[in-house]
């Protein structure tokens, strides 16, 4: 069951794709301060590091499907939302390029919800229409993370497709009914957590478990504009790419609100706040923790983490594809 992955991070669809029964043979990814954690974690994955607009369709092998999250900032509501216009927008072309020239069975791509936004409608519908002009019947749903296993909540888009020859149209999986909160990931990593060196760099072996830092240094003005603290019974706020925007430890009281837009730490408590560590981050993603991350700089770290597909998400797609691909392909 090989597969080949585009912008593929540090690893969370191929993750949960090969605990499914997939295997990435080859994988692409651009930003250098990922290729060393990718690499480790999938040694028999080549990684190929250009930029996909410099790899030819005929440097990347032929495989049973394509998965991939083309880069999403130019998307998100936390961002300048130029979508399509941004040059990192325009890389959904080049997946759908790979798409054509390879003529998968099947393809995941994930963005994240801004891409719902009205502002982006064309350009979407443009999107769509372009993967089902590749020959692929297209199925597109928005997911929340925590409806499947995941102890965050976390809203991202899926497009799956099917090679229209094969006749399927893929349902997306049912919600569970069982939810999974910060108890359930974290609890047993509140005594042994670090904090980052100075200038937030990694304190590397001297962590007791790999990745268990936090990264030190001031809230923003837009941070403290709202309660960053989810309780012990509730899922997380999503694990963002950037640290300085890492949800607040659960051990802390929420915070309170003293104006329009303004909230403050509880006064007697203050020493209880602080960011989740990269490796909860990495627990709330659902990343095992035998899934090391490499970094010199903990913002590097926390932009791998956030910036990933949530594996048992993607596990729970991965076993729906191949239950529909089971008796097409033998």
């Amino acid at each position: 069951m090989q597969i080949i992955s585009l912008f593929a991070g540090a690893g969370g669809l191929d993750l949960g794709f090969k605990k499914a029964g997939f295997n990435t043979i080859w994988a692409n990814e651009y930003d250098k301060e990922i290729w060393e954690t990718f690499e480790k974690n999938f040694s028999n994955t080549k990684l190929d590091r250009r930029s996909i607009i410099n790899i030819p369709s005929e440097d990347i092998p032929q495989t049973l499907g394509l998965i991939g999250g083309p880069p999403c900032q130019s998307w998100s509501e936390a961002g300048k939302s130029r979508g399509i216009d941004d040059d990192r927008g325009q890389l959904f072309f080049e997946f759908i390029r790979v798409l054509r020239d390879k003529k998968p069975l099947f393809f995941l791509a994930e963005n994240v919800s801004g891409m719902l936004g009205s502002r982006h409608r064309e350009a979407l519908e443009n999107i769509k229409n372009h993967f089902i002009d590749s020959g692929y019947n297209l199925s597109f749903e928005l997911l929340n993370a925590k409806d499947y296993g995941v102890a965050q909540d976390r809203k991202r888009i899926f497009f799956v497709g099917f090679r229209k020859d094969l006749n399927i149209e893929f349902k997306f999986p049912q919600k569970f009914v069982k939810k999974q909160f910060l108890s359930d990931v974290i609890d047993n990593l509140k005594d042994n957590v670090i904090s980052a060196k100075e200038k937030n760099y990694t304190n590397a072996s001297e962590c007791k478990i790999d990745n268990h830092e936090y990264m030190i240094g001031g809230f923003s003005s837009m941070f403290m504009s709202r309660n960053r603290v989810r309780g012990w019974d509730e899922p997380s706020f999503t694990i963002q790419a950037g640290g300085r925007h890492a949800p607040l430890h659960p051990q802390a009281p929420k915070m309170e609100l003293v104006a329009k837009d303004k909230r403050r730490f509880v006064e007697g408590s203050e020493d209880l706040y602080r960011r989740l560590s990269i490796r909860e981050c990495a627990r709330v993603q659902s990343f095992p923790d035998e899934y090391k991350f490499y970094y010199s700089k903990l913002s590097a770290g926390y932009k791998m983490v956030g910036n990933a597909v949530p594996p048992d998400l993607a596990y729970i797609l991965a076993k729906e594809i191949i239950e529909n691909l089971k008796d097409k392909i033998g």
